[in-house]
């Protein structure tokens, strides 16, 4: 195990009805004068906006609205809200929604104490030293932004999808209510735990050894969602799944199961090109993405894979062939993203095989290598969407 030091001070209030503890919460975490910033319609549908309105009224928080966030969150609101939270006097940014609307918070959040473009961050052109508090009213078990210091935004302008981080956009605090969740399309809830699972993976595969702790805690987190969300698809109203699934998924990204580790987020990265230019949703890119890696870099530490074979998936152990009980691993992975609705296959996601030269080239590593697991050329990259392109059962 690595030396590590592990940092995550989002306060989490979890369970029915939390959200209307919105007003106080932004109150004792400093906060006077709020935006509310929001997706589509759903969240005004469903009532939930109206209740978090009346908590902030109560504890005598003002406060101003902005909705609009799409999947896939665009640079263009980003620029909007921070210049309405400048001209509004905002000093603190309540994210109402997903994983997209909090990225989208978060990159507001940075940009309006910043002189310059807040896409600097995301460019790596410069890094953050203040940032407006965040907190959020999660309903979508998905992304993790409730309790990382993550935020990832697409630039319309040439179709970018590019990441930032930072301990200055971990929420202040983080309200987590899986009723809110229970009205949820059955691909979006499936979207949302490939990238729980998706997340723990790419901090099981690792090349640090003696990690035992965090192995068990991954495992144990893919075993909850191998387990609740089937359960969820065949009934989206049982509290008790949706409540494990919600937990998951904070659990996934806090990064408490990837202390101590070398990570890998090759596949993210690889996906992200797949979003930014389809439009796609994040989790289905994955589910395309991830077992495709998984194929090309298994050879590289077959016993880790077949580890997670017989650990997640319950595949018998070849002792004298590790490498045939890791593909079955694999092989089971894909056939259970499948089982819960997800695409296997470019095809499948509205991909198009020949614009992998595009997609290699907008990941921009050039001649390098990618870090992680196993470092990774532009040509490697190319043979993992080809792998991807015509994956099958």
């Amino acid at each position: 195990m690595e030396n590590f030091q592990f940092y995550s001070p989002t306060e989490f209030v979890f369970g029915k009805d939390t959200e209307d503890k919105a007003g106080e919460l932004v109150k004792k975490h400093g906060g006077s004068k709020v935006l509310i910033h929001f997706g589509g319609g759903s969240a005004e549908r469903s009532g939930l906006l109206g209740r978090v309105r009346a908590s902030l009224e109560k504890a005598g928080v003002s406060f101003i609205e902005l909705g609009g966030v799409k999947p896939n969150p665009r640079d263009t609101l980003v620029y909007e809200g921070i210049e309405l939270c400048r001209r509004e006097g905002i000093d603190f940014i309540l994210s109402v929604g997903g994983g997209s609307t909090i990225d989208s918070s978060k990159a507001i959040a940075l940009g309006v104490p910043y002189d310059g473009d807040f896409w600097d961050f995301y460019s790596g052109a410069a890094r953050p030293n203040a940032a407006l508090p965040v907190g959020t009213v999660l309903t979508i078990a998905a992304a993790g932004s409730e309790g990382s210091g993550d935020s990832v935004i697409t630039k319309e302008d040439g179709g970018l999808k590019r990441g930032t981080g930072s301990d200055l956009i971990r929420p202040r605090f983080s309200i987590l209510d899986p009723q809110l969740t229970c009205t949820l399309p059955a691909y979006q809830t499936a979207c949302g735990a490939t990238d729980i699972m998706a997340h723990v993976f790419e901090r099981y595969f690792t090349n640090t050894t003696e990690v035992e702790v965090t192995d068990r805690l991954c495992e144990a987190v893919l075993l909850t969602m191998v387990k609740e969300t089937p359960r969820v698809i065949a009934d989206p109203n049982n509290y008790d799944a949706r409540a494990n699934i919600m937990w998951a998924g904070t659990v996934a990204h806090t990064n408490i199961v990837g202390v101590g580790r070398e990570q890998d987020w090759n596949s993210h990265g690889i996906e992200h090109e797949l979003s930014a230019l389809y439009d796609c949703a994040h989790g289905a890119g994955l589910a395309v993405i991830m077992p495709a890696w998984m194929e090309f870099v298994y050879k590289h530490n077959p016993l880790r894979f077949a580890q997670a074979a017989t650990r997640i998936w319950g595949c018998q152990m070849d002792f004298e062939n590790p490498e045939v009980t890791a593909l079955e691993g694999i092989k089971r992975f894909r056939s259970f993203l499948h089982s819960i609705g997800m695409p296997i296959n470019f095809a499948e996601l509205g991909a198009k095989e020949e614009d992998i030269p595009a997609l290699v080239e907008k990941f921009g590593i050039g001649d390098g290598r990618t870090g992680g697991f196993v470092h990774l050329s532009a040509e490697d990259i190319a043979e993992i969407y080809r792998i991807a392109a015509k994956a099958e059962l």
